[in-house]
């Protein structure tokens, strides 16, 4: 069985480009239908979101088709890999590009912006071949996420990465192996994406990011690689017992070989640098239930985190437990977002990310009581015996859920089958097999996870990399208020940034003259001053114990 095959790539990805700009302009609508008029950058999605550059090969590197055997550099054409049985003609592959599509927030005027790189979901599988509907960067939920990241200001990279494992080999410890080499590989795929947008910085910055402020975004499988990306480094990490093959007690990963975390080194034939002599450094992690190959690997130091996953996740275990993926034990001892999260609170990586009192933020504290009071387990039977902070449970109702965040249809699975040559009952089967774990699957549950996990994600980002409307250092709302106004003087907008959050704000001219009087329940507050006159105001800030009196001008 080959794990990849060649099937027609342009017919394909049309088809699924059709599709799913279809369903975000739906998406989309609702987004901006259910938004206040007063919207504050990287919090809200204030921009139209544009694609500006797709199919953008970042990256070659060798992959493997089955059991890590024959490497076949990526983007390769006409490739041949033996005959067919019935015509004796040769069977040709394409290996697919490590290929990237860049949005941006349309008409922004910033000229450098941060950098989310985001990856997909598909458990190291071409989508289909890994028994599902979702898998590759192609997927509705994966597209939607870009696009309202980039509503928000950031710059978007849609990154996919080398795919290619064996899960039906005979022992765990060999299907293990082979599972984390593809991890390793997609480790050193995502650093090569890094490095990819740090070359283009010094060729003029095309995409106009801000190379200070990169964001790794992993959802589900990308959020194993995500996590695991953030804490590797040290060569005895992928040398513990549990990574050295049982009976040669050889290492499971060669650097050797493959080359180091950073993809530098190894066997020229087996490993490709990429873009070498640029930084790979990134400043932040956003993981949507994936997880990590040893909670050791977490040490103090490691940059901050913010996750969101659900209690009842089977293939990623919300606290630390056994991986199993197509119904088969494939590694032991990996740890979700439960223990990951605690531990890295208590190693202080987390401390640049205060204390937050926004709506989320209590959903997020509230649904950690529901499950405490209730007695609720993950899917290894782990207790959940306390709230952890950065991160959000999310509760379905659905006993094996993991990505409430998708969206698929039977129409389009199906499609995409038969367009990698596969019957169309494959494609069914697949549909199926995702209802197992999402089965009220729907545009709109999609859409309320993921303006959940943006609206948990997103505040945090603001504060962990000291962006505009931060409140970093502030921990109690009890604490004296103090608040940033900006731009003074304005002359269409005002924000206001405030150290707690903002109960009211009332708005007096010089004369006193009440002009306005807001209730916005939130940190941070824009207001549109287009229709005051020019002259000189004053804001009274409330968070509801303390107030404050700021001063600005409208020209």
């Amino acid at each position: 069985m080959l794990i990849f095959c060649k099937f027609d790539t342009i017919i394909f990805k049309t088809y699924l480009m059709k599709k799913i700009t279809f369903n975000f302009l739906f998406i989309f609508a609702l987004f901006f239908t259910t938004t206040t008029v007063a919207q504050s950058r990287y919090l809200d999605p204030v921009f139209p979101p544009s694609k500006t550059d797709s199919f953008v090969e970042y990256s070659i590197n060798f992959s493997v088709l089955l059991n890590d055997t024959l490497p076949i550099p990526t983007g390769m054409d006409s490739i041949i890999i033996g005959l067919d049985s019935t015509t004796m003609t040769p069977i040709y592959f394409n290996m697919p590009k490590l290929e990237l599509d860049v949005y941006e927030p349309a008409g922004d005027t910033l000229s450098e912006r941060p950098l989310i790189i985001y990856l997909h979901t598909g458990t190291f599988l071409p989508i289909i071949r890994n028994q599902g509907a979702t898998g590759s960067r192609f997927d509705y939920a994966t597209q939607a996420m870009c696009q309202q990241f980039a509503a928000r200001g950031y710059v978007v990279a849609n990154t996919t990465y080398r795919m290619g494992w064996n899960p039906f080999l005979p022992t765990e410890p060999e299907r293990g192996a082979s599972l984390m080499k593809a991890a390793y590989r997609g480790i050193q795929d995502a650093k090569a994406a890094i490095r990819f947008f740090r070359k283009t910085y010094e060729m003029g910055n095309p995409y106009g990011v801000d190379t200070s402020r990169i964001i790794i975004c992993g959802q589900g499988t990308g959020g194993w690689i995500a996590t695991c990306l953030n804490s590797v480094d040290k060569l005895s990490e992928i040398q513990l017992p549990k990574f050295l093959d049982p009976v040669t007690a050889i290492p499971l990963i060669d650097t050797t070989l493959f080359g180091d975390w950073f993809g530098y080194g190894g066997n020229p034939m087996l490993n490709i640098e990429n873009h070498k002599g640029y930084s790979s450094d990134h400043d932040m992690i956003l993981n949507m239930g994936g997880a990590i190959g040893d909670l050791s690997w977490l040490e103090a130091g490691d940059k901050p985190m913010v996750a969101a996953h659900c209690n009842t996740d089977r293939v990623a275990v919300f606290g630390t437990g056994n991986l199993s993926t197509l119904g088969v034990q494939i590694v032991s001892d990996i740890s979700g977002s439960y223990d990951v999260m605690h531990k890295a609170d208590s190693l202080g990586n987390n401390d640049m990310i205060p204390m937050l009192f926004d709506d989320y933020t209590i959903a997020a504290q509230n649904n950690f009581a529901s499950l405490i009071s209730a007695g609720a387990v993950d899917a290894d039977s782990n207790a959940i015996t306390n709230s952890v902070s950065n991160l959000f449970p999310l509760i379905t109702g659905n006993p094996a859920e993991g990505a409430p965040w998708d969206y698929f249809d039977s129409l389009t699975t199906v499609a995409i089958a038969m367009m990698q040559g596969l019957p169309a009952a494959q494609g069914a089967a697949a549909y199926s097999g995702s209802l197992n774990t999402n089965p009220d699957v729907s545009i709109a549950k999609a859409t309320a996870y993921q303006d959940t996990v943006l609206s948990f994600f997103c505040p945090r980002i603001v504060n962990g990399l000291m962006l505009p409307g931060n409140t970093v250092g502030i921990t109690n709302a009890n604490k004296g208020i103090s608040v940033n106004v900006y731009p003074n003087p304005a002359t269409d907008f005002v924000s206001f940034n405030s150290s707690t959050n903002i109960n009211t704000i009332t708005i007096f001219d010089n004369s006193g003259k009440l002009i306005k009087n807001i209730n916005p329940n939130r940190f941070t507050y824009t207001i549109d001053v287009s229709d005051f006159a020019k002259g000189i105001y004053h804001a009274e800030i409330s968070n509801g114990i303390t107030t404050k009196t700021e001063k600005f001008i409208i020209e």
